[in-house]
């Protein structure tokens, strides 16, 4: 297969696993999504989708947040992990919404970057899922398939962005970056899975990554 062949294959086939594509973190607008993704750093998304509600409860927009305090907003959020640093963002976000954007999320990458506790990859799910924009945000799944696809060299997560843009059609960037999480958590996990149920890791992945697939099967039948 050429590379393109190759490109072709994982658009295809994620097409036909996920021809409707489920929104990982529950949010209702672009401020519920940006501390949403804010609170999944070093948290499981089903972790964030219990506590968001009860945050939610409390503040759904920047104005009721900052009512809150940081010690109120870090008790909620404890379970996700990092609450001391992910409030301190949170109430440090919503006061700056509020004083430099009416309130709202901007629809900018250099704003969202600008705001506490928001790194590239916060703002680029915010980017693509709340306003459309082509961005193709790489979490830990993206980063680990996109290296045994052999599509980058794993080096880091901006190498991993810029090999994903140069080779998968912009137009595709918002469906595909979810397809590929879903189908990593699904199939592909970053260990203990199954190379058989993993059709397009089996088909196009990395020769030295299969090669050592096989031979753990190997040394496990022994």
């Amino acid at each position: 297969m050429t590379q393109q062949d190759r490109v072709t294959f994982v658009i295809n086939t994620l097409k036909e696993y996920y021809p409707t594509i489920p929104i990982p973190l529950e949010h209702k607008d672009p401020y519920t999504l940006l501390i949403a993704v804010l609170l999944s750093a070093q948290c499981t998304d089903v972790r964030v989708n219990q506590i968001t509600p009860i945050l939610f409860a409390k503040a759904d927009n920047p104005y009721d947040m900052i009512k809150m305090t940081v010690e109120e907003i870090k008790e909620i959020i404890r379970p996700c992990g990092l609450s001391p640093m992910k409030s301190k963002g949170i109430h440090g976000l919503s006061q700056i919404l509020i004083d430099k954007h009416d309130g709202q999320v901007p629809q900018d990458f250099e704003a969202l970057e600008a705001l506490p506790a928001v790194g590239h990859k916060t703002a680029s799910v915010v980017m693509s899922q709340a306003f459309g924009v082509p961005a193709f945000p790489v979490d830990t799944h993206i980063h680990r398939l996109m290296y045994r696809w052999n599509f980058t060299n794993g080096k880091n997560v901006v190498q991993t962005e810029k090999d994903a843009k140069r080779l998968f059609p912009k137009e595709l960037w918002n469906d595909l970056h979810l397809q590929i999480i879903w189908y990593g958590r699904e199939y592909s996990p970053a260990r203990g899975f199954d190379l058989e149920k993993d059709i397009i890791t089996k088909t196009i992945g990395r020769k030295s990554f299969l090669k050592a697939i096989t031979t753990e099967r190997t040394s496990k039948k022994k």
